[in-house]
């Protein structure tokens, strides 16, 4: 395609390199740094046999390195005009390598966390560095539409990758090889930045004034504190324990103050303009309705698998490779349909919980003791393509929802923190809480069955028959939760197809010189 605004060229990096090779390396660039997060939750069963962690600790600190690269949304642009791609560049890997060092070292789950938040902060900073210098390479109209697509074909995919290869490397080696791998990979960013890039300035910088460092530290905390109550919850016996009602109590005082803040400082970190936008509102509620249904990915897919089909941990992390496809797939379908066709916003948000529907009505009629490894493709298939189609869709909604550009960083916040992090583990946690209270009723409800009238359990030795209990109960509660899922799925689905709405993706990104000027009269 031509370039509207003349051929494309990154004079970030020395002439002697191609041009067209130039953005590819930008490009191999960001998948390092979305590979690196600081701990990997497909090692977590490793990493809690070889440390003195938990499982929860691990899950904590995967979901601040969320939190952190969050955060980034509401900073990106203005750093990005501030600092030169070669400084951004090396900033980030050096600050990552330091904290992959600590994860890797460390046991204690504060630092660990710390780190973690860190890193997620400096990966955002240098994927949105890279990212940004090839825009028009993507899309020469800067259509946002088309830049999302780009964006979950590398993020999503990404995830699943980074999960595979944390598998394989744990199965074959040790976790630990896992750090020592992206450390290299980092190293080798650093290594061609220096010699290739050169620190160039195509505007004037703009200082980093006007920016609420508090709030946006208040704002974290409130993110942990979610996540700690959900996380630990379980583990805790949620509010018999003095834990859970400090993280709750702290939670609530600084989200007050930092509303209370917000009201009457002049760059909140969050504003209320963002905060109670209709279409942002929208956008968060259907954000948790999909993760409510995704919530099975994390709790009961590993037990069904790992528990009753006796899968060993390569062969249920190599499940992934499906989900890829469905991401590829669901991104290529996105690209066609609502970036280059426009479909209506309602059409594909349909279209993305029936494909979630079908993923749990497919897990509902096909979860058996013996079922074949083949049959968990097509699942695997569709809960990557609906959820990819969701979350371009909606985060183009949030490019679409009228915002002033010095604040649509804002919106790309609260899209991070609650697509991320808030959403996510909220849904898994009402899962999984689902699940146990059904499993408990449900094991009682057998167990009843199993006494000496029995004659199947007279001569059955008492380990067998506490097995065969326990076994049958879950089987039988799993299949109960994806029915459950699949009634409230297509619940959501009625309820979509009776709303009335004609928008239609028309979105573009305006010109850094324009982004800047906007952002330099806001200061």
């Amino acid at each position: 395609m031509e370039h509207p605004f003349g051929p494309f060229t990154v004079p970030d990096i020395r002439d002697f390199v191609p041009e067209k090779l130039k953005p590819w390396i930008l490009v191999f660039f960001v998948l390092v740094f979305q590979l690196s997060g600081g701990v990997y939750l497909a090692a977590v069963s490793e990493m809690t046999g070889s440390t003195a962690l938990m499982q929860e600790d691990i899950m904590m600190a995967g979901y601040a390195s969320l939190i952190g690269l969050s955060l980034n949304f509401a900073l990106m642009f203005r750093l990005k005009f501030r600092f030169s791609i070669k400084t951004s560049l090396i900033t980030c890997a050096a600050v990552i390598i330091l904290c992959n060092i600590i994860c890797v070292t460390t046991h204690s789950v504060p630092l660990l966390v710390t780190a973690c938040l860190i890193a997620g902060f400096f990966r955002m900073w240098g994927t949105f560095a890279c990212n940004t210098t090839i825009q028009l390479w993507v899309t020469p109209t800067r259509d946002f539409a088309v830049w999302f697509c780009y964006i979950y074909l590398i993020v999503a995919n990404c995830i699943q990758l980074g999960g595979l290869t944390t598998g394989y490397i744990s199965f074959f080696t040790r976790w630990e090889y896992m750090q020592y791998f992206i450390i290299g990979m980092l190293l080798l960013v650093i290594l061609i930045t220096y010699i290739v890039f050169r620190h160039y300035h195509g505007m004037p910088k703009l200082p980093l004034l006007g920016i609420d460092w508090l709030g946006c530290i208040m704002w974290a905390v409130i993110a942990l504190c979610i996540t700690f109550v959900c996380v630990y919850g379980e583990h805790y016996e949620w509010y018999e324990s003095w834990q859970i009602r400090f993280a709750s109590v702290v939670g609530v005082i600084t989200l007050i103050l930092n509303l209370w803040r917000a009201s009457f400082i002049r760059h909140p970190f969050l504003c209320y303009d963002v905060m109670t936008h209709p279409q942002i509102i929208k956008i968060v509620l259907v954000y948790f309705a999909m993760y409510l249904l995704l919530g099975t990915e994390h709790s009961i897919e590993h037990i069904y698998t790992e528990m009753i089909l006796g899968y060993d941990s390569i062969h249920a992390i190599s499940l992934n490779w499906f989900v890829v496809a469905g991401i590829l797939a669901g991104c290529a379908f996105t690209y066609i349909t609502f970036a280059l066709n426009h479909w209506r916003y309602k059409t594909m948000v349909i279209l993305g919980f029936v494909s979630i529907f079908l993923y749990l009505l497919t897990m509902y009629l096909n979860a058996d003791f013996n079922l074949p490894y083949e049959a968990l493709v097509l699942p695997m298939f569709l809960r990557g393509f609906g959820s990819v189609i969701l979350e371009i869709v909606l985060l183009t909604g949030i490019a679409q929802a009228g915002l002033p550009f010095p604040i649509f960083p804002q919106g790309l916040l609260i899209n991070g923190l609650f697509s991320a992090v808030i959403c996510g583990v909220f849904g898994a946690t009402v899962v999984e809480r689902v699940f146990r209270v059904m499993l408990k009723s449900n094991i009682l409800h057998f167990g009843s069955t199993l006494d000496n009238v029995n004659p199947d359990a007279v001569n059955m030795p008492i380990s067998e028959l506490s097995w065969m209990l326990q076994s049958h109960a879950t089987m039988v509660t799993i299949k109960e939760l994806y029915g459950l899922l699949c009634i409230v799925a297509a619940l959501f689905i009625i309820a979509f197809l009776l709303m009335r709405s004609t928008l239609r993706p028309s979105v573009f990104h305006p010109k850094w010189s324009t982004v800047r000027k906007l952002f330099k009269r806001s200061i």
